[in-house]
């Protein structure tokens, strides 16, 4: 299945499927009951989501949202966790594949709590052109959900790019030489 940016795969409160992320890139929100959402994770290629699902039946967390063009396989629920009480070696690569989520979700607590605002925002921009290039981090997310992402207000997001983004002052004298 072929998702395009902006489309939803699944929403907060449903059943269904788990998927397999081929190629793109999804965003997990959070819908709380004023309407407001909140950015709580980015699935990469590889993952199987929903990940709370992947060893018993639940509904979704959150809504997926595609944020570049996206290739999902579904997964059938029954034969998913059919596999699992057959094959020993399946509940194994779940365990690796939790393991690995849990390992990026500690790297990010880290980078939240040890660098600078804008360290945290270069950090952010350099994993997620690994992904996008050469679209940039800004093409995807709104400030808002990269601040949601790096624990930022949005204000100091849009300061951080206008920063980024302004000619320097050698720029200016460079350019003035010419």
């Amino acid at each position: 299945m072929i998702l395009h940016k902006g489309e939803t795969l699944f929403r907060q409160g449903e059943s269904g499927p788990l998927y397999h992320l081929k190629r793109g890139l999804l965003k997990i929100v959070r819908v709380h009951e004023d309407g407001s959402q909140i950015l709580v994770n980015v699935i990469v290629p590889d993952e199987i989501i929903p990940h709370h699902s992947l060893i018993s039946p639940n509904p979704y967390y959150g809504t997926a949202v595609a944020l570049v063009t996206s290739e999902v396989e579904v997964l059938s629920q029954k034969e998913w966790y059919q596999a699992l009480e057959q094959d020993p070696a399946q509940c194994r690569a779940i365990a690796l594949q939790l393991q690995d989520k849990l390992r990026m979700m500690q790297q990010r607590i880290d980078q939240l709590t040890e660098v600078s605002p804008a360290e945290k925002l270069r950090k952010l921009q350099r994993w997620f052109h690994s992904y996008i290039a050469p679209a940039t981090l800004t093409d995807v997310l709104t400030q808002e959900e990269i601040g949601q992402f790096i624990g930022l207000r949005r204000e100091t997001i849009n300061r951080l790019l206008r920063a980024s983004s302004a000619p320097s002052a050698k720029d200016d004298d460079d350019n003035a030489s010419q």
